[in-house]
């Protein structure tokens, strides 16, 4: 008789909200504890070269579910912020094959928990997590805070009134409901879980806030919501040990961009590390963030990734895994399995980075190959080219040293920027 196949692994895709690199005990804050991301990154795959694909909030989840650069298919910058029932101005595209689309056939359930920021739940620019391939969804179209928060949606219209309590906790109560009813049907699941915390206005519980006391309340509030995501993942860690799924699910956690403000300051204290730049700047700061993953099946041993790795990675990897080669058209993503088996092995794929509006001083395109890091306007503005391998904090521009790189790798981004524009040519704004 042959073997039996292998059970389908279990997925998870875990985001915060503007949590920057620096802002974990692992990664070295001076203050802030996060003992359960810490566990995960000593048992478990550490990516330390981690970037969301986008240096704001909707282009990035875009990436998360497709695989694909969001100026593909028209998500520019982060939907409306205005209010919960603030209009979105972009939404994703029926015709993008999401994550939940391409594991449903397969017997997934699939559910998402949190910030969706995808499109609204209902009107012209509706496009819902039930639209794209969710079975369940638990989802706010935008930031909400992150105590007594409102503005959730199910599938049966929107949840009335405030909800009392922590915000992560109140989400993940939700996606535990779902994976435990999972578990009781003996069928594989998706769960994407992002959080609303630490974007502003964060909030954090007494409890949460004790450990900061002798800080300023608002640093008591940031670290304490991201405190709150931390006991949270520890909490869902140990409902997949109790329910016997830890040992093959792919639990990823990652963050959307890096941290809120100009600066650090006390209303802003968010930390991306010794990186230049923050949220909405293409400088590393803005893009390269926590990244984590954990699949004690299929990588028992701890792991350091020192290449780089995106958000986009996630389809294709997941697609790997599973045995199938999606119809998806021009993926932006790699399969990350080889990089994971092989952390010497460098990233072959180059990365291609576009954003528009505020760009707090850096240029909107960039283009990373392995260690060399291209940032452009595609204009007459100068160019800036940074060795991240020896100057990973971008202060010696060498573009000046090394004009044929600088040609060579413009004319790469230039070509993978109309590659971008031609495929979403015939979208309607």
């Amino acid at each position: 008789m042959g073997l039996a196949p292998a059970p389908r692994p279990n997925i998870i895709l875990a985001m915060a909200d503007d949590q920057g690199w620096g802002d974990t005990s692992y990664n070295g804050h001076p203050v802030l504890q996060t003992p359960n991301l810490d566990s995960m990154a000593r048992n478990g795959v550490r990516f330390d070269r981690f970037y969301a694909a986008s240096p704001v909030c909707s282009p990035t989840r875009g990436s998360c579910l497709t695989g694909r650069h969001p100026f593909r298919y028209g998500i520019f910058f982060a939907n409306a912020d205005t209010g919960t029932d603030a209009p979105s101005k972009y939404a994703l595209p029926a015709r993008e094959l999401t994550v939940a689309e391409l594991v449903k056939p397969l017997g997934y359930a699939t559910g998402h928990f949190g910030k969706w920021h995808l499109g609204d739940f209902e009107g012209p620019r509706r496009s819902s997590p039930a639209d794209n391939g969710f079975d369940v969804f638990f989802s706010t179209t935008r930031k909400v805070p992150t105590v007594d928060p409102e503005g959730y949606w199910t599938r049966e219209g929107r949840v009335p009134g405030v909800l009392r309590g922590d915000d992560s906790e109140l989400m993940m109560s939700r996606a535990i409901e779902f994976i435990r009813a999972a578990a009781a049907r003996q069928q594989p699941f998706l769960a994407v879980i992002w959080f609303h915390a630490p974007h502003v206005p964060f909030l954090a519980l007494p409890r949460h806030r004790a450990p900061y006391g002798a800080h300023s309340e608002s640093k008591q509030h940031y670290w304490g919501s991201i405190a709150s995501i931390d006991e949270q993942m520890g909490r869902l860690r140990s409902t997949l040990d109790q329910l016997g799924l830890r040992k093959n699910t792919m639990l990823w956690y990652a963050s959307d961009n890096g941290p809120e403000g100009d600066q650090q300051q006390d209303s802003s204290p968010g930390s991306a590390g010794p990186w230049r730049g923050r949220k909405r700047s293409l400088f590393e700061g803005g893009v390269r963030v926590p990244g984590l993953l954990e699949w004690p099946e299929r990588f028992p041993r701890p792991v350091t990734v020192t290449s780089a790795a995106s958000t986009s990675d996630y389809f294709p990897s997941i697609a790997s895994a599973l045995g199938l080669a999606p119809a998806q058209s021009e993926l932006d993503g790699i399969n990350l399995w080889p990089l994971i088996d092989d952390p010497s092995r460098p990233r072959r794929s180059a990365l291609g980075f576009e954003t528009i509006g505020d760009t707090r001083g850096s240029p909107r395109l960039a283009y990373i190959e392995d260690r060399w890091k291209l940032l452009s306007n595609l204009d007459d503005t100068p160019d800036l080219l940074f060795d991240l391998a020896k100057d990973p904090s971008e202060a010696n521009n060498l573009a000046p040293r090394h004009p044929q790189e600088v040609r060579r790798m413009r004319a790469s981004l230039e070509k993978w920027r109309k590659s971008c524009e031609a495929s979403r040519a015939d979208l309607k704004p």
